[in-house]
């Protein structure tokens, strides 16, 4: 299974969204430092997923995630946890 995802640092409340393979593996590779994008911002944890079965369907709904980024759309999806 492929995932789209979105984490929360739990110090900021900044939000990160991406697509994996393995959800643990890669939240592990977050709150490690081993992406550029999340190194040195303290601890994220995962508040949203989406379950795909080809990995294309994945990535194009993060891209479309992505532009929600900020706006009415991203706080409706999330709800109360962002």
């Amino acid at each position: 299974m492929f995932y789209t995802y979105i984490l929360r640092n739990t110090y900021s409340g900044r939000h990160y969204i991406g697509s994996t393979n393995d959800i643990s593996r890669r939240l592990s590779e977050h709150n490690r430092g081993q992406n550029i994008s999340t190194r040195r911002r303290g601890e994220w944890i995962l508040i949203y997923k989406e379950e795909y079965s080809i990995p294309i369907e994945a990535k194009q709904r993060e891209k479309v995630l992505k532009s929600y980024k900020g706006g009415n759309a991203m706080k409706r999806l999330l709800g109360n946890t962002c």
